[in-house]
């Protein structure tokens, strides 16, 4: 044991993500590259055996001698080998919430295609999620054995020259892309042909490394994808170490079982060691609890991660997505390591402070402030309505969770429309954004919510009914009969004459009120609504010919505008004028 440390210093973990369509072959290809296989490798799911299809993150690694570029980084810690991890995402659409669960450790991404097919739906969909989550990106067209030899050439060729053409607006555009055939003769063949093109493929990968930034500080979070007991030791967790570190004899709680629990050992892909740090794959032993309870999950520093029953968030659309993000719509809200639906509310900035919204996910934490005052929107506004092509204008989301969710603070949230058919050839991730702040009371609505303040502006418009004196109107038409006038005292109103006035109260019972033209009317609005009501006088007095008259009199009426603010989320509903 004493050499662990030693051992443990010197082996870079670096986590690349298998990703692609359903079938293209990305097992196949992780098993081909693989030499150990780790707890949740390749499948423990029986109807996944079945299917041959993966459905949980399998993990599995493999060891190289550290590519020369490592080794001149001039890092105080020098590595001697690089050990890939390779998560095994899901392909399955169904699934996505397993990929975005995975996606948020990888350092590089390999997208599998099927060389026959090139990109489908799911393909796209990976591609996004790499887009979101991960730097950098391989890609390795499959299954180059089902092409006729004489063909073989031309039709890879044509292939990488579509994927270019793909990624191109992508943040990927110049990503390298290598031809292999992980199963010559497809599952059912034996074992011993051999893969083509996987050397070269390793090469390929040492070549893309990188020193990932990894930060032992801070709290742990590490990501649980399966869970067992040993008799007479305790209960295992598998995982991913997302943030922070941890070692033996540290304390550790598990938020879903709000239980704390004490590390007895820790493993990393079968070899005994002391700790383990942020982007480490590891097993770690506790005292003993029942593995059902916790499959996936997230285990942490004890008292780090909150529960939130409602958040708010920055937002930015994904742009495959086709539909309209509507305010009070429910998606699909992955966030941490949990997916939940919730009623999204959108909002932005008042259109004189509009900025578009920063491309890159990083940059996306725009200081956020309740300081501010915010306008309430029916739906996302695009950067490209109206003719005009920029980028969005910055945006921000109220999310309300159906029921409470674990997660660290600022981490990735994803919005999809996951009840969308997964064999219509859409896209359903909608929005991608950062979780800027919680709310952790279950009453948020009254406590914490008044503070957010988005405002929805209102307009109406009534008519002058007649002038009391130079100094007082009467209105009508701009209350219904039943409102409660009390709400509009002392509310300031202009008059399409251009006098400014206030409403001083009602008049009689139908609605009508009494304004004060603190400025008295202009002499020709005098005329005007004199002239209008003289000729109304007159139309009413014997019904005769004067009748011809009145289309002209109420052709001009003098009417009354009224703007005011209603904070959405005040509880007294209050109106305000700036």
């Amino acid at each position: 044991m004493s050499e662990t440390p030693d051992s443990r210093t010197r082996t870079l973990n670096f986590n690349v993500g298998v990703l692609g369509h359903v079938d293209s072959g990305k097992t196949t290809l992780a098993r081909a590259l693989s030499s150990t296989a780790s707890t949740a490798a390749f499948d423990k799911n029986p109807q996944s055996r079945e299917r041959g299809i993966t459905l949980d993150l399998g993990f599995s690694s493999f060891t190289v001698d550290l590519p020369d570029h490592l080794r001149a980084s001039g890092d105080q810690q020098p590595y001697d080998s690089l050990q890939f991890t390779l998560v095994d995402c899901p392909g399955h659409a169904s699934l996505i919430r397993t990929i975005i669960g995975g996606a948020q450790i990888i350092d590089l991404m390999i997208l599998v295609v099927d060389v026959v097919k090139g990109v489908q739906t799911q393909t796209a969909e990976c591609l996004l999620i790499g887009e979101v989550t991960c730097p950098r990106m391989v890609v390795v067209l499959n299954k180059i054995d089902l092409l006729p030899p004489n063909k073989r050439q031309s039709a890879i060729e044509k292939m990488t020259k579509r994927l270019h053409k793909t990624l191109e607006s992508t943040r990927f555009k110049e990503c390298p892309v290598i031809a292999v055939a992980a199963k010559p003769g497809g599952p059912e063949a034996p074992d011993t042909e051999e893969p083509q093109g996987v050397p070269q493929l390793i090469e390929l990968l040492k070549k893309q490394t990188y020193l990932p930034k990894r930060d032992p500080g801070g709290d742990l979070l590490m990501a649980v994808d399966h869970c067992f007991s040993i008799r007479g030791q305790g209960t295992v967790m598998t995982g991913t170490i997302l943030q922070g570190s941890l070692a033996i004899n540290d304390t550790v709680e598990i938020p879903v079982l709000k239980v704390t629990k004490k590390i007895k050992s820790v493993q990393m892909f079968r070899k005994p060691v002391s700790g383990a740090m942020q982007g480490d794959r590891v097993g770690v032993c506790v005292t003993q609890f029942d593995p059902k309870l916790l499959e996936r999950g997230v285990v942490c520093t004890p008292g780090s991660l909150r529960t939130l029953f409602a958040a708010l968030i920055s937002v930015r659309k994904i742009g495959y997505f086709k539909g309209s993000l509507a305010t009070r719509a429910k998606f699909h809200i992955t966030v941490g390591h949990e997916t939940v639906m919730a009623k999204v509310t959108f909002f932005g900035l008042p259109s004189s402070d509009t900025k578009p919204t920063p491309t890159e996910p990083s940059s996306l934490e725009t200081p956020f402030t309740l300081d501010r005052e915010y306008f309430y929107q029916d739906e996302y506004i695009a950067g490209q309505r109206e003719g005009s092509s920029g980028p969005d204008p910055e945006q921000w989301a109220l999310l309300e969770f159906e029921r409470p969710v674990t997660c660290p603070a600022f981490c990735l949230v994803i919005g999809s429309k996951l009840d969308t058919d997964i064999h219509t050839n859409t896209c359903r991730l909608a929005f991608q954004g950062r979780l800027l702040q919680g709310f952790e009371d279950k009453s948020y609505a009254e406590t914490a919510l008044p503070r957010l303040r988005i405002y929805k502006t209102k307009q109406k418009e009534g008519q002058v009914e007649r002038v009391t004196d130079d100094y007082t109107v009467i209105g009508r038409s701009l209350f219904k009969k039943e409102t409660n006038l009390q709400l509009f005292v002392g509310l300031k109103v202009t008059l399409s004459t251009g006098e400014n006035g206030v409403i001083e109260g009602g008049f009689g019972q139908s609605g009508k009120f009494k304004i004060r033209i603190q400025e008295g009317l202009h002499p020709e609005t005098k005329q005007l609504l004199s002239s209008t009501s003289k000729k109304k006088g007159k139309s009413g007095s014997k019904g005769g010919p004067a009748n011809e008259e009145e289309p002209k009199a109420d052709s001009q009426p003098v009417s009354i505008h009224l703007h005011f603010k209603r904070y959405v989320f005040d509880p007294h509903k209050k109106m305000v004028q700036s």
